[in-house]
């Protein structure tokens, strides 16, 4: 038997690995946590070794709970986060400098400064992004010049980077294979999503040398083999996909139209627009959804920093739960007459507003304000943003979008937020069956390139309903949430704006 398939899924905290049975069915699992790292405020930083370590342990692990010979797996497939970034050496492996997270922020003078020298409409036209401290070109250029003799290695020859997936494909396959996937690519502010290649004026903007850069390849293909010592036999390696994107195809969202929305440590919605590059006039990205057999397919993407992260701050930082699931029990008996809104801009704010200076804020509070209400805000802060991605998504996209929106991730486990999100955009909210479908999504783009997985038509046929959530929330009291929802966003730019120009 060689029909199982191990999708490797990366993410921001945590290493996931799952392997998938013919019929897509889960036959084992493997996760493990890892440090996050805060150096200051506004940087985030991840220990590549440890996201390594990580990831093979889990990788050993699904394989060991699905019972199954290594030699048995026909195909392996990776998903990351995406523009985290790291820079290594290509004759020892080592990482110059820790990971910077596609959360951080330390590039934001960088992305100014580019801004000021009007340099934001060429990189948009080019690349589908704004000039943002999220993407991982101006990353890139920091860790050039923030690590003592980086450049001079990298103008020798020595040095390697890209994307996590493509640290770990260099890291499973013995350093015999530095590439990524066009998804991937499309992330950096270096790639030209018109053309299918690094853009030579970019990496002369950025001061990023190409020789660094990895091979970009079609989402489904040859990737090369893992070493046999690393999972106990040499396991093709067929497909890469970021974590969005993957999650675009594990959800079937192959028709024009079709929207995605993940609920993880952030929030991504994806519209498929085809084979047609949609500008945004909103202030959305425009990305590569994936490619397959040389076409490139585009989406349109909004992306929430802070979603699940709302949750962990809970946790974590109020210390007002003790794991995720009570939220929802808390949010369910809060005082339905209080308007308490979360803007959880902890670490800025993303689409449609873009603000890297903003920060979280409360509006409000009373003496009666504790933990319940707090639970809601936060877990309400998550439908109001996709609100915002998807008002902005319907003035962009001019062909009629499908009115119903599939999602994934950690968050939708909980119905109560579930049905908030649907009586916040006031549409239905389709939950899947198989709410892996990152993971999935790259193991469909193994399996297939592989042949023991089905086309996209036959794959979308395998997609399963677990519950459909549908608006009921009176009109009346989703205008009065909209409506505080935007003095509170207003009042936060507002904020962030008077902080950018006091004197210090």
């Amino acid at each position: 038997m060689t029909s199982a398939v191990l999708a490797i899924d990366q993410g921001t905290t945590s290493s996931r690995a799952i392997v998938f049975g013919e019929d897509l069915s889960v036959l084992g699992v493997g996760q493990q946590e890892f440090a996050q790292h805060y150096p200051a405020s506004g940087l985030v930083e991840h220990d590549a070794e440890e996201i390594w370590a990580t990831t093979l342990a889990t990788a050993r692990l699904a394989i060991e709970r699905a019972k199954i010979a290594p030699a048995h797996i026909a195909a392996l497939g990776i998903t990351n986060q995406r523009e985290t970034c790291v820079i290594w050496d290509r004759q020892t492996g080592t990482p110059l400098h820790r990971a910077i997270v596609w959360q951080d922020r330390r590039t934001d003078d960088i992305c100014q400064t580019l801004k000021r020298e009007g340099h934001e409409a060429n990189i948009t036209a080019k690349t589908g992004l704004l000039l943002d401290p999220y993407f991982s070109g101006t990353k890139i250029s920091w860790l050039l010049d923030a690590v003592p003799g980086a450049r001079a290695l990298a103008d020798a020859g020595r040095l390697a980077a890209g994307t996590i997936d493509t640290f770990l494909l260099w890291r499973l396959t013995g350093g015999r294979v530095h590439a990524t996937d066009a998804t991937n690519a499309s992330r950096t502010l270096l790639y030209n999503i018109h053309t299918g290649d690094w853009d030579a004026d970019l990496l002369r903007l950025f001061r990023v040398p190409r020789s660094i850069l990895p091979d970009v390849r079609d989402s489904a293909a040859d990737f090369g083999t893992t070493d046999p010592a690393l999972l106990g036999a040499a396991i093709a390696i067929r497909g890469i996909a970021g974590d969005q994107q993957a999650a675009l195809i594990g959800q079937a969202c192959f028709q024009p139209g079709m929207m995605k929305s993940t609920y993880g440590t952030g929030c991504f919605a994806l519209l498929n627009t085809g084979t047609t590059p949609v500008a945004s006039a909103n202030r959305l990205l425009t990305t590569v959804a994936y490619q397959l057999d040389g076409q490139r397919h585009y989406a349109l993407e909004g992306s929430i920093f802070i979603a699940g992260a709302a949750v962990q701050w809970l946790r974590d930082g109020l210390k007002i739960i003790a794991a995720a699931p009570q939220t929802a029990a808390l949010a369910a008996a809060s005082d339905a007459n209080q308007d308490v809104v979360l803007v959880p801009a902890f670490v800025g704010l993303g689409a449609p507003y873009w603000n890297a200076d903003a920060r979280g804020a409360l509006f409000g509070l009373s003496r009666n304000s504790g933990p319940a209400e707090f639970a809601r805000a936060a877990l309400e802060s998550v439908a109001l943003q996709t609100h915002d991605l998807l008002a902005a998504m319907k003035r962009d996209w001019t062909a009629e979008a499908r009115t119903v929106l599939r999602v994934d991730g950690g968050m939708v486990a909980s119905d109560w937020t579930m049905q908030a999100l649907a009586d916040i955009l006031d549409a239905p909210v389709d939950r899947p069956v198989v709410l892996e479908t990152t993971a999935l999504g790259a193991a469909w783009l193994a399996g297939h390139h592989a042949g023991v997985w089905p086309d996209r038509e036959e794959f979308g046929k395998l997609w399963r309903l677990d519950r459909r959530f549908v608006p009921q929330m009176g009109r009346e009291m989703r205008l009065k949430k909209l409506a505080n929802w935007d003095r509170a966003i207003r009042a936060t730019l507002s904020y962030a704006g008077a902080l950018q120009n006091a004197p210090n």
